[in-house]
């Protein structure tokens, strides 16, 4: 998982690529691909 200062260059890389809020993060999430992983710093 990477973690990034901003998420929306990494949200680009895929077109399957989701932002998702938890717990107060911000998070890139991918279904079909688990490798397009990144958490907001």
């Amino acid at each position: 998982m990477k973690i990034k200062n901003s998420l929306r260059a990494l949200r680009k890389r895929h077109r399957n690529n989701r932002v998702v809020r938890r717990r107060g993060r911000v998070y890139v999430i991918n279904k079909t691909n688990r490798r397009y992983k990144a958490r907001q710093g």
